[in-house]
């Protein structure tokens, strides 16, 4: 059987952590920043865990890669 292939676009979107989690960077921190408030900026840093419905479909994109 062939080897899986990882979706490029899924890999750098997503991050599979140590115990297995995939994580993703917050919305609304690419552009237009100068608009926001230092505290809604602030609350949007750091990545968070995928929610339980797209993990399924993020770890078949990620296909190789998958750990645990």
């Amino acid at each position: 059987m062939p080897k899986m292939k990882t979706s490029r676009s899924a890999a750098k979107r997503f991050r599979l952590t140590g115990t297995g989690k995939i994580m993703r960077r917050r919305a609304y921190r690419s552009h237009l920043l100068r608009k926001m408030s230092s505290r809604r900026k602030r609350r949007l840093q750091g990545d968070q865990e995928l929610a339980s419905p797209d993990r399924r479909a993020a770890r078949r994109l990620l296909g190789g890669r998958t750990s645990g």
